[in-house]
């Protein structure tokens, strides 16, 4: 660690969902040395982290893949960290069920624009949709109470939609790992700010590995911790959702997450969503 005596400050910004809390709970609660390098941690939902990363607010940030395309001039992508959802992710449900060619012309609530969901609707379903953007914790209730015809969901709502009588009408990881030959779908990063240096960057990523390391090893521990942002879900449920998006893609993209960015990035600029091609720089 940097071997200066003062106290070098990091502001982390991850979402109030399960799987972050858990990735983060060794640097929240001090349960691995940090060296000069001391934590403070933001939560918000992952749009809001979007847009303050287009800013440069935070020194780590959770980032969407998605957002990460358009903030490559403050930031690098830490290695690891990464929620990815393999044959599994972001959900369209409708009150009504049918095929995907249902969504046509319809009203979608989204979680927000800068999301990897959102380009991955719009990879799938193209202009022939509107939305509407609203926090994500209020899109199933949107939907059920038939304010909007169908909502995009992220974090636990993939596992509690069936609680407000809603069906599934595409699963865009299932729908992403049959496109691309099972390519797993790469939802969310942490995002190192540059401007710490090479040497701090490396640092602070290796950090954010012990912390997912410490998770993974002390899973009850941490799951306890990550319960307090679980919402609807109950110890078993929790533990489930942890599960599909805190593993070994978490501790490194890996040569195949690695392409599974790059081509999800390739295929946003080439269908016009992402404004200019994306050529990402992984720490650690």
């Amino acid at each position: 660690m940097s071997n200066s005596n003062a106290p070098i400050l990091i502001n982390i910004g991850h979402s109030p969902d399960p799987d972050d809390a858990f990735m983060f709970h060794a640097l929240a609660n001090d349960k691995i040395p940090t060296g000069n390098y001391r934590f403070t941690h933001t939560l918000q939902d992952i749009e809001t982290l979007n847009h303050r990363a287009l800013r440069g607010e935070l020194e780590l940030t959770a980032v969407s893949l998605h957002g990460y395309a358009y903030v490559l001039d403050k930031y690098a992508l830490c290695a690891c960290g990464a929620s990815m959802g393999e044959n599994y992710g972001p959900m369209v449900v409708a009150r009504e069920a049918g095929p995907i060619e249902s969504l046509y012309g319809k009203k979608i609530a989204v979680p927000g624009t800068l999301t990897t969901a959102f380009l991955a609707l719009k990879l799938l379903l193209g202009d022939r949709f509107t939305y509407e953007v609203h926090p994500f914790d209020e899109i199933l209730n949107l939907v059920a109470a038939n304010k909007v015809d169908a909502g995009l969901i992220i974090h636990e709502g993939q596992l509690t939609f069936q609680n407000q009588n809603l069906n599934l009408i595409v699963d865009l990881g299932k729908w992403w790992y049959e496109q691309t030959d099972g390519l797993p779908l790469p939802l969310g990063g942490n995002a190192i700010r540059r401007d710490l240096g090479r040497k701090g960057m490396e640092e602070v990523t290796s950090l954010l590995k012990q912390s997912i390391a410490y998770g993974l090893e002390h899973r009850q521990e941490a799951l306890s911790h990550a319960m307090q942002y679980g919402r609807d879900l109950d110890r078993a449920k929790a533990d489930q959702f942890v599960g599909m998006y805190v593993n070994h893609w978490t501790m490194d993209f890996g040569d195949k997450g690695r392409r599974a960015v790059q081509l999800l990035l390739q295929k946003g600029y080439e269908a016009g969503i992402i404004p200019r091609p994306v050529d990402i720089e992984f720490i650690g």
